[in-house]
């Protein structure tokens, strides 16, 4: 074969190896049914069950990088801390080396009969369960078919002299492999698809398997570059998060290359023993590696937590998700007192959506993706509160309640319906900034001070509906309804006026639908102010 349709088949190869593990993945996600977010937030509540659900977790997804990103968000929403996230990080770097034991079962002459099922599954089913399985076997078969076709590529390094010269650098000099294995990491941007090349050169008899080795360890260390890169620009909590991958894994190498002759003659002494073929032995040598990296570091989480906080300095708000008010003790003994531990968490939950509206507005206002992120936090916290709030109200209503406690019910019921849409109108107001960024819509300067305007109404109707709630304050509640009458008017107003700016050619029709869909969701939000203020008052008579 000549050197074009080598090139083609190996970057072709790679290209579907790393479709079928993207693919593969998302279908696992799906068959898991969307909760690994919730299973990250109920089995990591001390390190050792972080490594355990960081490894499951990671199994499902086929991407050590998703699990961490996954984990970064949690420790942002204040679901998870710092010392928790190492254990989900640890059990990430073990979760990945299942990819490299699914390479080793060697399986590749049935990859086309693999890809053909799960073709039939997707295609010809109407079950979206059955579709889900359908994508994981399709993924699957596209792995290992992606693999040959890469393996058919490299076949002529074996006789190629550079390369065999460079093997020979790479046993003598650990270091060197270590390099490499990092560089090619961080090109392909998937440690799974290093391995996996890792595999074919070495069941190729192109590689001796003390030049692999240290190539492995470098492939771990480039793994973290996603991280990193995800970590740019984000918060402290992220920043942390990614450094501690980095750290974990820069630590195992140092370690293992210290012992590099021992871990030689055990994985060698393990591949004769139980007869393990040359796939199978580097994913022999990449689970031991990962595991007792995990063993040894694991004791030192909360050094590791202080090392990473003293490098990324700094006070990182974040927004605390779980609720601190719904007591279940209360329900059976007293509703009336159940009722007011609701009451505190319906407006801690009021809180974040006045706090989400003032950041969406320093969003229009400058731009700040921090901004954007803060308010998408407020408002995933809000959509949290309301279910746990919802359920806790669903609890209190099977107990026996007075005339008052009844009217107190349906007013949480109704504000916590309220304050959730107001999360939804926030993230609708994020979503249209990041589209005028996106297709750099520019708005007049007239145009931004009548937003300005309208959030500075907007918020202040808010803020005073939330006062209300918390004081029972009716004068406060009757203020707002009569600053709906405002809102109203200003809304229609400021319509009128942009649709002149964009005739007059002031305003392009773009920066219109975009202005015009901010004023509408403000607009809406303080629909929703008022009916707060109205329940308060209907709760209070």
């Amino acid at each position: 074969m000549d050197l074009q349709t080598l090139l083609f088949m190996f970057f072709g190869g790679l290209g579907i190896f790393l479709f079928g593990i993207k693919f593969m993945g998302d279908g696992l996600q799906k068959v898991a049914g969307e909760r690994l977010r919730d299973l990250l937030d109920k089995f990591t509540t001390n390190p050792v069950m972080g490594v355990f659900a960081g490894l499951f977790v990671t199994v499902l997804l086929q991407t050590s990088t998703g699990t961490t990103v996954l984990t970064i968000g949690l420790v942002n929403a204040g679901f998870m801390t710092l010392k928790q996230a190492i254990g989900v990080i640890m059990g990430a770097n073990i979760g990945t080396t299942v990819t490299a034991f699914i390479i080793g079962i060697k399986i590749s002459a049935y990859s086309l009969p693999i890809i053909a099922l799960g073709s039939a599954l997707i295609f010809f089913f109407k079950q979206k369960k059955v579709n889900n399985f359908g994508q994981v076997i399709f993924g699957f078969g596209a792995l290992f078919y992606g693999l040959d076709l890469m393996g058919e590529g490299l076949k002529p390094l074996r006789d190629l002299q550079a390369f065999a010269d460079l093997t020979v650098q790479m046993a003598d000099n650990p270091l060197l492999g270590v390099l490499i294995g990092t560089i090619f990491t961080v090109a392909v941007q998937s440690s799974s698809a290093s391995i996996g090349l890792l595999q074919q050169l070495y069941d190729q008899g192109a590689m001796t398997l003390d030049a692999v080795l240290p190539v492995l360890f470098g492939d771990n260390i480039g793994t973290t570059i996603t991280a990193i890169l995800a970590a740019i620009g984000a918060s402290v909590a992220a920043k942390r998060a990614a450094l501690t991958h980095v750290i974990f894994n820069l630590i195992g190498t140092v370690i293992v290359l210290i012992v590099f002759p021992l871990f030689l003659n055990l994985i060698s002494f393990l591949a004769l023993e139980l007869g393990l073929n040359r796939p199978m032995t580097i994913a022999f040598a990449h689970g031991i590696f990962n595991v007792s990296n995990t063993i040894i570091q694991l004791p030192f989480v909360a050094v590791l937590a202080v090392i990473v906080t003293k490098l990324v300095p700094g006070d990182e708000y974040t927004v605390e998700y779980k609720a601190k008010h719904l007591d279940p003790r209360f329900i059976g003994r007293s509703p009336a007192i159940a009722l007011g531990q609701a009451k505190q968490e319906v407006i801690r939950m009021a809180d974040f959506s006045e706090k989400g509206l003032i950041e969406v507005s320093q969003y229009l206002e400058n731009g700040q993706k921090r901004h954007a992120e803060m308010a998408t936090q407020f408002e995933s916290a809000i959509n949290n509160l309301d279910r746990k709030i919802t359920e806790y109200l669903i609890q209190i209503s099977s107990r026996s309640l007075s005339d008052q406690d009844s009217k107190m019910h349906s007013m949480l019921m109704d504000t916590v319906r309220d304050i959730e849409r107001i999360g939804d109108h926030i993230e609708n107001i994020v979503e249209l900034k990041d589209y005028q960024k996106t297709h750099k819509v520019v708005m007049s300067d007239t145009a931004i001070s009548d937003l300005r305007e309208m959030f500075d109404l907007t918020i202040s109707t808010l803020q005073e509906a939330i006062s209300s709630l918390d004081n029972g304050d009716i004068d406060q509640a009757r203020s707002v309804l009569e600053k709906e009458d405002l809102i109203d008017k200003m809304e229609r107003k400021l319509r009128k006026q942009h649709i002149a700016r964009v005739n007059e050619g002031r305003c392009s029709g773009a920066a219109g639908i975009v202005f015009v869909d901010i004023v509408s969701n403000l607009e809406r939000i303080g629909d929703h102010s008022v009916n707060i203020a109205e329940a308060v008052i209907g709760e209070v008579r």
